[in-house]
């Protein structure tokens, strides 16, 4: 598994939960050493060892776990980078949510040896649509509760009105239902595509 996205958890527990929280994870699963480092790669064991220790220290579900993941990606100040791509996709929700089956190709012009999930959106009616998230190949860990916490966190950000289902297992991939109920429901976030320099 690719440093970042054990970085990510990391920093999601650290940043939500403190310190002391993921010291007790690391020592509860003793992978040799305290931190991980972003550029490197990890065993899938390990990251799922810690998915399940951060569930226990919490007392949430590894796929709540996983969906609060998805939500610190996009609504922590600390990593405004995963926003900042994403938003980059559409001027609203709906286009943001055709522009997901790029996502992986866009990940990887900025960090060129992260492989994300295949995603793959499906229309059905209007405003109705199921996102397939694919599994990583030969990689234990499913992506789609993490990807469901992103988009609840990308509705809020466009101010749209969604409701969401993770409907488990379709085939090969993971399902999520999506109906968007209201386009403009709130204010959206402020977002500028050129990032303005600090004085």
């Amino acid at each position: 598994m690719h440093g970042l996205i054990n970085q990510s958890i990391q920093g999601f527990v650290c940043d939500t939960y403190g310190h002391t929280v993921w010291e007790g994870v690391m020592r509860q699963i003793d992978p040799g050493f305290a931190e991980f480092e972003a550029m490197l790669t990890y065993e899938d064991d390990v990251t799922i060892a810690v998915i399940d220790a951060v569930s226990n220290a919490l007392d949430k579900s590894p796929d709540d776990v996983l969906e609060d993941v998805g939500t610190y990606l996009i609504s922590h100040s600390k990593v405004r980078a995963v926003r900042r791509l994403l938003r980059f996709g559409g001027v609203d929700f709906e286009d943001f949510l055709h522009s997901l089956d790029d996502l992986p190709a866009r990940a990887k012009l900025a960090v060129p040896d992260l492989i994300l999930p295949r995603l793959e959106l499906r229309d059905h009616a209007p405003q109705a649509f199921s996102l397939m998230v694919y599994p990583l190949p030969r990689v234990a860990v499913a992506f789609g509760h993490v990807v469901l916490g992103a988009l609840r966190a990308m509705a809020d950000d466009y101010g749209a009105l969604v409701f969401l289902d993770h409907r488990g297992q379709s085939g090969e991939a993971e399902m999520i239902d999506i109906t968007l109920l209201e386009a403009a429901f709130a204010e959206g976030k402020s977002f500028e595509l050129g990032v303005r320099a600090s004085s």
